[in-house]
């Protein structure tokens, strides 16, 4: 990706005396140097660089259009981001005390973790299911497990974010359930369904129905939310999971942004308003290392959405054309051998993500690289967004690296980069149709192999690795779950089973899938199904049999 040099007779003259005779006692360590998406970094960058910048047509003032400097206008003058630590594992009951003890800790939001049969829509006790319940996050699947999981909790004052796809409108018919069993009224629920199926084909792979009845499901909530639940976040259309598959930050912009032209698409194509749904849009982004380009890269994102949403979809309402998102620190970036190296690096990641004006954050713990974190390291993962926030002096002015020669730069860069693929994909037919054919998935497949490759050559430094290894690594103790505890979440299901109203259950599944057959929205019936205690894999054994399964076309 190459980058546009604007003409300075100044740096000319400097490169031609001062550079050149300094590098003859000290070359360069490169000969060239590259961001992760390969734009060059040029040896000195100056206001020639930024002659082309319209301060009101690219920058505009925090909170105004194009929101490239931030969504609201005094943004941590005012409050600090949803400081949202990732957490689920072993139980429902097991996870409750996690979180009630985050809470206490400071954390101000929380954010679900959901183990894989969940995410796949099996329950606790499915063959698929044996050795994998807990292990990864909280198994759910009943309306008890969810008001276990919430207990104590008061729904109507916790902003809650859920990482589920592809079960995302049961998991969200769950949650509406447990939130009115504790007297939470709809109006008063606040939070964020991932729900971002695409990619889920792209990068991650937890899908269960094939692409276009998923993207029902999807715009299902949109329309059943913009009624119901007016302060929910109806997805988090999600780079992140790209990101650790080995896109590029380019990669991660375009391929991000091309999901959510798809979702606003189906959801105009369902006969909403964008004005009526793109308000409670949210997005997800990784933060890695290189601190520069990922500040530039939240900074495009803005302004890239704001100009998509308006001028591609004709939104006259400001809040539509805002991008809103949740950053995670970059958990592949995380290293078994000298795990305190994981601290640092977090605590870097962190800083991009408030540079560039994250809306919520979740830190990642020291040890994630061998387990899920102990309770200890996810308090240390929180002391670090509380010291950059109450100790670094980042929060006290809006996009404090706005203006740099260099950050603006980068920002051109990464948004030039990430139109040219959004381009691409327009002349493949759009987001499905080059999803269909592998050009994502290829894309990152590429990057992640030149990545890994340049790791085992040495050319890229992974400290404690590749390169300043410790002679002596301790493993310290990690977090252990309890095989007993899947024994008690199968229990405890087949007491649900055995105690619900079986005609009522038979009848609200009847209705559910009838309306799948149909066209009617699936989240009425399915709150209705919930309450009469059927579970996540019965609800999804009913959407199989209607719609069937995805299989990914293998390509030799």
């Amino acid at each position: 990706m190459s980058s546009t040099e604007g003409p300075d007779p100044g740096r000319q003259r400097w490169r031609a005396t001062t550079r050149a005779a300094a590098s003859k006692g000290t070359p360069e360590r490169r000969a060239a140097f590259l961001t992760s998406s390969g734009a060059e970094v040029r040896d000195l960058y100056t206001p020639a660089d930024v002659a082309g910048l319209d301060e009101d047509r690219d920058l505009g003032r925090p909170g105004e259009f194009p929101f490239t400097r931030g969504v609201q206008p005094t943004m941590y003058r005012g409050r600090f981001w949803t400081m949202r630590q990732y957490a689920g594992f072993a139980t429902a009951a097991e996870t409750n005390e996690r979180f009630r003890y985050l809470l206490e800790q400071g954390q101000t939001g929380l954010s679900v973790a959901f183990d894989l049969p969940t995410q796949m829509g099996y329950d606790s006790d499915a063959p698929e299911a044996i050795g994998e319940v807990g292990r990864v996050g909280v198994p759910i699947s009943s309306l008890a497990d969810m008001e276990t999981l919430f207990e104590g909790i008061p729904l109507e004052r916790v902003s809650t974010s859920m990482t589920i796809n592809a079960t995302a409108a049961i998991l969200l018919a769950l949650y509406v359930a447990a939130a009115e069993r504790q007297g939470a009224p709809r109006a008063a629920l606040s939070g964020t369904t991932q729900n971002d199926i695409l990619k889920e084909y792209i990068a991650r792979g937890t899908w269960i129905y094939p692409p276009r009845p998923s993207m029902r499901l999807v715009t299902d909530i949109f329309e059943f939310s913009s009624r119901e639940l007016p302060r929910w976040n109806t997805i988090s259309i999600s780079g992140y999971h790209m990101r650790e598959a080995g896109a590029t930050a380019a990669q991660e912009l375009a391929f991000t942004l091309a999901d959510a032209i798809a979702y606003v698409e189906a959801a105009i194509a369902r006969g909403l308003d964008v004005d009526d749904f793109a308000g409670r849009l949210s997005f997800f982004f990784a933060s890695w290392s290189e601190l520069f380009e990922e500040v530039a890269k939240f900074r495009a994102a803005r302004r890239m959405w704001a100009r998509i949403v308006r001028d591609r979809f004709g939104s006259h309402n400001p809040r539509s054309q805002m991008c809103r998102f949740h950053v995670q620190t970059a958990g592949s970036s995380l290293t078994a051998q000298s795990i305190d190296n994981n601290v640092v690096r977090t605590t870097v990641q962190a800083l991009a993500a408030i540079l560039g004006g994250a809306q919520s954050l979740h830190t990642n713990a020291r040890d994630e690289a061998l387990a899920l974190p102990t309770a200890e390291a996810a308090r240390l993962a929180l002391r670090t967004q509380q010291i950059l926030a109450h100790e670094a002096g980042v929060t006290e002015t809006p996009d404090p690296l706005g203006g740099s020669y260099y950050v603006e730069s980068l920002t051109d860069d990464l948004e030039r980069a990430a139109l040219d693929y959004l381009a691409e994909i327009e002349v493949l037919g759009g987001t499905l149709a080059a999803l269909e054919s592998g050009f994502q998935q290829h894309q990152i497949q590429e990057a992640a192999y030149q990545v890994q490759s340049a790791i085992e050559r040495g050319d890229q430094v992974v400290v404690g690795v590749n390169k300043f290894r410790d002679e002596r690594g301790q493993t310290p103790p990690t977090q252990k779950i309890d095989p007993e505890g899947e024994r008690r979440q199968v229990e405890g299901l087949r007491r649900v089973r055995a105690e619900r109203d079986p005609a009522a259950w038979a009848a609200a599944l009847g209705r559910l899938e009838a309306a799948a057959r149909g066209t009617d929205n699936l989240l009425p019936p399915m709150i209705e199904a919930v309450e009469a205690y059927a579970t996540v894999g019965e609800i999804s054994d009913r959407l199989r049999v209607v719609w069937g399964e995805h299989r990914e076309l293998i390509t030799i």
